[in-house]
């Protein structure tokens, strides 16, 4: 019995995931109709940890003689795993007596056709991932264009700071309690109490206590900032009560401690 192996490359934010695999299961089942059906699904998140570890198993699945075809939804998807990508699979299948299907165009590289049919349909489908990789870039450019127009706007395009939110508009408004209870944890932190402990007092992840007195400490305590929307977020809120504590800099930290060494000499 033949053994064919469908390949996906599904998103975490695609809504058509499992239609996609359906059609492959569908496709597969109608073309290959005697064959065992194994498959092979890589979920993309976006994140620099992704490796397409289910596409390298079936490389190897390939390597073992233990594939005799393998349908994809799309093969040019395969350029998004590096220059050449789509080349080196095809190359890699037919080596090892592997057909390839691509359901969506409808491109069928057999193993059995001639090596100047096999020769042709590769170079079809390197141009495909290169037309792909075009239009991917092109997509992104449009992301990047349209978010740098939505914050000249005025918009808040990624999530909000703690002790703010969004509205309907996505202009950022903020949520008083959640901001002058950091506010409060910040003038803690610089009144010389734990990180830790305050962060559990108030609620909220140390790491976003230390970011907020680190980072944005003239935010919390003065409403400064250097982006305008977060200013004009904060004067809804203004005037701000004059911060009981202020952080102090490792560079102030240390200026007081050689004061206080010389003071302490001179007594």
């Amino acid at each position: 019995m033949d053994t064919v192996a469908i390949y996906s490359r599904v998103s975490t934010s695609d809504q058509d995931a499992s239609r996609q695999l359906h059609e492959l299961r569908d496709f597969a089942e109608r073309e290959y109709p005697d064959a065992e059906i194994v498959e092979f699904v890589d979920i993309i998140s976006g994140t620099a940890t992704d490796e397409a570890e289910q596409y390298q198993t079936l490389r190897s699945e390939i390597a073992t003689d233990g594939v005799d075809a393998v349908v994809v939804d799309e093969i040019s998807r395969l350029s998004r795993l590096g220059g050449g990508e789509i080349h080196d699979f095809i190359q890699h299948a037919i080596e090892y007596d592997t057909s390839v299907r691509d359901r969506e165009i409808g491109l069928s590289i057999d193993v059995d056709g001639s090596e100047v049919d096999q020769a042709v349909k590769q170079m079809l489908a390197s141009l495909l991932g290169d037309l792909a990789k075009i239009e991917h870039k092109q997509k992104l450019r449009r992301i990047r264009s349209g978010i740098a127009a939505a914050q000249d706007a005025g918009k808040w395009t990624g999530r909000p700071p703690t002790g703010f939110t969004v509205d309907e508009e996505s202009r950022l408004r903020v949520d008083v309690e959640a901001f002058l209870r950091l506010r409060a944890g910040i003038e803690r932190v610089a009144a010389g109490e734990d990180q830790a402990n305050v962060a559990d007092d108030i609620g909220i992840a140390t790491s976003t206590l230390k970011n907020a007195y680190t980072n944005r400490a003239d935010l919390y305590l003065y409403g400064g900032a250097d982006d305008e929307r977060l200013e004009a977020a904060v004067n809804e809120i203004t005037p701000l009560s004059e911060p009981e504590a202020i952080p102090v800099t490792d560079e102030e930290r240390v200026r007081q401690i050689v004061r206080d060494e010389l003071q302490s000499g001179r007594n």
